[in-house]
C-alpha cells in the first residue's frame, strides 16, 4: 500500500482515498473492523496523526463509524429514501428490502404546545395524544419519532401494540382515516444527550430532523411528528420538476 510523498494530494487524504476504494471494493466489507491504528500506520509508512485524519475524513463521509470501546468498523451503506409519496417507516423499509421494527418508548396524554397547536390546528393546550418510539432498521436504531394525534384518534391508536401496528396503518384500515397529503420541513441538526442515548450515537451526531404534518382526505390534520434520522446511516432523495416559464404575452 503505496503513499505517493510526492503527490499534490496530502498524505492523509491518500490513505483516506486508499481506504475509501479498498471499502467499495468490498475488500473491507460492512461490519468489518478496520486495521488498527498501528497497522495502517505500518502500512501506509505515515505518522499517526495522518492516520487519524484519514480516519476521521471516512467518519464524516460515512464510510466508517467509531463504536466506543470496540474500534472503527466498516460502516453500512447509507438507507436512501425518497421523497415522492406519504409513506411510512415500514413502507420505506420493505421497499429496500430491509427489516422495520419499532420500540415503544412511552405515550402520554398532554396538552398542545404552540407548535402542535399550529401543526394540527388545535388550540393552544388542547388535549392531545404524544407517542415515543425508536424505529429500527435491521436492528439497528436509525429514528427516534415524536408523535402528536388529536385525542380522538390518539386514545384509540395507543390501544394497539404500537410495536408492531404502523400508526398509519391504523388510521387507514382501523379507524377510516384516508391519508391524503402531508407538508414536510427537513433540517439538519445535531444529537443532544437524549437524542444520542436513544439512537446509540455520540452527542453531536449529524441528525436528520424531519417535522411532517399529514392531512385525511378533507383537510384535517391528524398526525404530527418530529423524526430524528441518523446522518450517518441515511440520505434523502427527491426529484424536482421545473416549471414552465409564464408565457409573455404580445402587448402590440
Amino acid at each position: 500500500m503505496s503513499i505517493d510523498p510526492s503527490s499534490r494530494l496530502p498524505l492523509y487524504a491518500q490513505v483516506e482515498a486508499s481506504l475509501a476504494t479498498r471499502i467499495a471494493a468490498g475488500e473491507l466489507s460492512a461490519d468489518d473492523r478496520l486495521p488498527s491504528e498501528d497497522d495502517l500506520v505500518r502500512d501506509y509508512s505515515v505518522s499517526r496523526t495522518t492516520v487519524r485524519s484519514a480516519v476521521q475524513s471516512l467518519v464524516r463521509r460515512g464510510l466508517v463509524e467509531i463504536r466506543r470501546g470496540r474500534g472503527t468498523f466498516v460502516a453500512k451503506p447509507r438507507i436512501v429514501q425518497e421523497l415522492a409519496n406519504l409513506t411510512g417507516f415500514v413502507e420505506d423499509m420493505e421497499a429496500l428490502g430491509r427489516s422495520a421494527t419499532a420500540r415503544l418508548l412511552d405515550w402520554q396524554e398532554m396538552r398542545a404546545t404552540e407548535s402542535v397547536a399550529r401543526q394540527l390546528e388545535l388550540p393552544l393546550g388542547a388535549q392531545v395524544v404524544r407517542i415515543r418510539r425508536v424505529r429500527l432498521s435491521d436492528g439497528s436504531p436509525l429514528s427516534y419519532d415524536d408523535t402528536y394525534l388529536p385525542l380522538d384518534l390518539g386514545r384509540r391508536i395507543v390501544t394497539h401494540d404500537l410495536e408492531t401496528q404502523p400508526i398509519f396503518l391504523l388510521l387507514e384500515e382501523t379507524y377510516d382515516t384516508q391519508l391524503d397529503e402531508a407538508r414536510y420541513e427537513l433540517e439538519a441538526s445535531i444529537a443532544d444527550q437524549e437524542i444520542a442515548t436513544i439512537l446509540g450515537v455520540d452527542v453531536g451526531s449529524p441528525i436528520f430532523l424531519i417535522e411532517r404534518t399529514s392531512y385525511a382526505v378533507g383537510g384535517r390534520p391528524v398526525d404530527y411528528e418530529r423524526l430524528h434520522y441518523r446522518g450517518d446511516q441515511t440520505r434523502f432523495v427527491t426529484r424536482l420538476q421545473r416549471k414552465s416559464s409564464a408565457m409573455v404575452q404580445d402587448k402590440t
